[in-house]
Order: structure tokens, then sequence, then C-alpha cells
């Protein structure tokens, strides 16, 4: 009865006889399900700890330091806090008496805990116009054919193909500028070398000097002669100047003021250059009067200018 009832009310017979066959019910479309949101990992921030290498001292606490922080970029952060000490001039190391740590090495790459301590040392002042110093005076040195590097009868003498000059010029004029550049245009992320470096070549150099004049005259004897490069390199500055030990004595005052940066140095600098400068002029000009074949190439004190 049940299944007669239901096959009655789906199929209906109209008035005029025709079976009416009921309209079929659309399927539900599926319902689309959002993908689960991934959860975002936590960051573990650092702390860094810069301590000195010598005293131990704490230098600087960095918070929230970035996992792929490099050390370059500690080194930025440490300059903030501690101007006087530029990145160029900083020395990170994990161990008081270990190796510096590259500028690209990253924090959570090194061998240290959430909380890194680091060890700084000063490098001192830095310059970055030592790098094209070097190819200048080094080329100008075998063209003006210097001795030791050509035959002696090749001294101070010039070729006479004009492209030799040319090329001379060319070189010359990039180095030059060069120069001119990094220390006046070009900002360096790092230095070159340290200044105190200058204050010790300088100081090596006077030294040189001294032996080289001590030399040239046995004991007991009286006898001047023209003074002359020897095999020691610091000594090759008699080429060009009559008293190298001035020129590297300046070098050296003016080193230890830019070291310092004192106002009481540089004055004293200035006033030993002047005086330097009068005596190197008196013994330049008492050795022309009494060599005739002394080198004209060389000046008192300043090479090429003074």
């Amino acid at each position: 009865m049940d299944a007669l009832a239901l096959e009655a009310t789906s199929t209906k017979k109209p008035s005029n006889g025709a079976a009416v066959v009921a309209a079929p019910v659309p399927a539900q479309a599926p319902v689309k399900r959002k993908p689960a949101k991934k959860t975002k990992k936590a960051v573990v921030f650092f702390e860094v700890e810069i301590l000195d290498a010598k005293t131990k001292d704490k230098l600087c606490f960095l918070d929230k330091v970035e996992p792929n922080a490099t050390i370059g970029e500690i080194k930025s952060m440490f300059h903030k806090s501690h101007p006087q000490w530029y990145p160029a001039r900083q020395s990170i190391r994990l161990d008081p008496k270990g190796k510096s740590l590259k500028e690209e090495d990253v924090l959570q790459h090194l061998p240290v805990g959430t909380t890194a301590t680091f060890y700084f040392r000063d490098l001192g002042a830095q310059i970055s116009w030592v790098t094209y110093t070097g190819p200048l005076v080094l080329y100008l040195m075998f063209y003006f054919r210097v001795p030791f590097i050509y035959a002696p009868k090749y001294d101070f003498t010039t070729s006479k193909h004009w492209v030799v000059h040319l090329a001379c010029m060319c070189h010359s004029f990039h180095f030059f500028k060069r120069l001119l550049e990094t220390l006046f245009v070009h900002r360096f992320s790092h230095g070159t070398m340290p200044l105190r470096n200058i204050f010790k070549f300088c100081q090596i150099g006077n030294f040189s000097i001294h032996i080289a004049l001590r030399n040239l005259r046995p004991p007991g004897s009286k006898t001047r002669k023209i003074p002359y490069p020897t095999k020691n390199p610091f000594t090759w500055i008699f080429l060009l100047v009559s008293c190298p030990n001035y020129t590297y004595e300046l070098g050296s005052w003016l080193g230890f003021t830019l070291m310092t940066q004192c106002l009481p140095v540089a004055f004293f600098t200035l006033v030993g250059f002047i005086q330097m400068t009068v005596w190197a002029k008196g013994k330049h000009r008492s050795y022309l009067k009494e060599f005739r074949d002394y080198p004209p190439v060389r000046s008192p004190i300043l090479p090429f200018i003074l």
C-alpha cells in the first residue's frame, strides 16, 4: 500500500490521460574548503655582547639582532654606539686572540648561542689611497730609469720612442685621478692599511737613512761623498731627495698627527716641517756647490716639490 501511494503521488495522470513525470532535483555543488593557514615560525632574535679583547670590558650590548645578520651589519650597529670606531677599523673575533671574522659571516651560522659574545680589537685609523700610490710610484721608477733597475749606463736616461712618454702620461693620469677620487669622492666601506703602519714605515725608513749615511763615511775619515741608494729599499728615496731622513721624519709626524687628531701635535708637526725644510735646503745647496756631478733630479725634502 505504501509503495502504491508513493507511486501515485510521483506519477499523476492529467485529465487527458497522459502521464506526468516529476522534474529531477539538481545536485548540490561541492563546497570548497579553504586551505589551512600555515603557522609562521617564531623568529628567534639574538643578543650580542661585544667585549674589549684586551681588558674584557663590556663595550656594547645589542638586543634583538636578527639571526641572518652579518658581521658587517653588526659592525655598523656597534659603530652607532661608538662613532670613533668606524667599521673599517673594527676587528670582531670569537676569541680575544683569534682571527677576525669576515664581513659576510652570518650570525646564526657561527658557533654561538642566542646570547653571542664577541671580542673587539681596534685596528687603528685606516687609509684607502695607498692602494693606488704603489703602482704610480713603481711605474715612474721604471720610466725615469732609476739605478738598480737597468744597467748603469741607462741611469736617469729617457727613451727615444714617443709612445713610452705617452704611456707614462696616460698611466700617471689614471692613477693620480684615482687618488683624487679616493680622497675626495669615494666612500670606502673598509680601509686598506692602518695609519700606524705609515708611522712604523717612516720610522724604519729614517733609521735606514741614518745607517746609510753612517756607512758612507769610514771610521776616522772626514771625506764627504754623495749619498746613493743601497740595496735597502728604504734608501731608494735618495734618488729623489737630498735629505730623506727629514722626509721620513715628516712622514712620521704626519702619521702621528692623523692618528691622534690633536691640534697641538699638528702645530708641532707644522713647525718641525718648516725647520726641517730650512735644514734640508741648506744641505742641498752645499751638495750642489761641493759636487759638480750631483744628481739634478733631487729635491731638498719633498720629491719634485720642495
